[in-house]
Formats: structure tokens, C-alpha cells, sequence
């Protein structure tokens, strides 16, 4: 099994930044995709990005590209979410997951990989 566990959600500025950690434990694999996902105020939970564990492939959410960064670093079993330029509509709970899948139509995380999530706001 696997457990993630997120910080460094807070509270910033619009144009402000925050970085996201995701510490996995449990048994971790190259060929995983791990990512985060975020879910605001009234909405479903939506992707923001993912990566392969034992690759350097990256993918992210049009919403997001170009402002936030994810990262690994592979030795201390963790996983960032740099976010910059944070906007209003960027308030989420952003969770982890370290089992991330593409159906062909969206992307998906196990139901037994999730973290607990952790709260961003940007104040306007």
C-alpha cells in the first residue's frame, strides 16, 4: 500500500507562490505516475499535474501551465507542486495521489493513494 501525505498549503497574495510537498510512503514503482489534483469551493476535483516516477515526462492542466512546476525528488520519496502567480480561482484544496492513470478521457487517482489534501487561498 501506499499513503501520501501533502504541506504547504497557506495563505498568499495574488501573484504570490506556495510549494506543495507530497511525502509517499510504501511501495513506490518507475513506472508510477504521481500527481496532484485540486479541488476548489463548489467544483469536482480536477487535475493539475503529474509526472512519472522514474521518468522525466511531465504533463499539466491548461489552467496551470506555465505557473506551476512538479518535481520529485526520488531519495526522500517526495513530490512538489511549485505554484507561481497564483490567481483568486487557484483557492483549492490540492490533494496528492501516488497511483495516477489516464483513462483516455481524463486523468484519474486511485482511491487508495490519496493524501489528506492540504488548503491554498489566494486573497485578491
Amino acid at each position: 500500500q501506499v499513503q501520501a501525505v501533502e504541506s504547504g498549503g497557506g495563505l498568499v497574495q495574488t501573484g504570490g507562490s506556495l510549494r506543495l510537498s507530497c511525502l509517499v510512503t510504501g511501495r513506490t514503482s518507475s513506472t508510477s505516475v504521481m500527481g496532484w489534483f485540486r479541488q476548489a469551493p463548489g467544483k469536482e476535483r480536477e487535475f493539475v499535474a503529474a509526472l512519472y516516477w522514474g521518468g522525466r515526462t511531465t504533463y499539466y492542466a491548461d489552467s496551470v501551465k506555465g505557473r506551476f512546476t512538479i518535481s520529485k525528488a526520488v531519495a526522500k520519496n517526495t513530490m512538489y507542486l511549485q505554484m507561481n502567480s497564483l490567481q483568486p480561482e487557484d483557492t483549492a484544496v490540492y490533494y496528492c495521489n501516488a497511483d495516477v492513470d489516464h483513462d483516455g478521457r481524463s486523468w484519474l487517482g486511485a482511491l487508495d493513494a490519496w493524501g489528506q489534501g492540504t488548503l491554498g487561498t489566494v486573497s485578491s
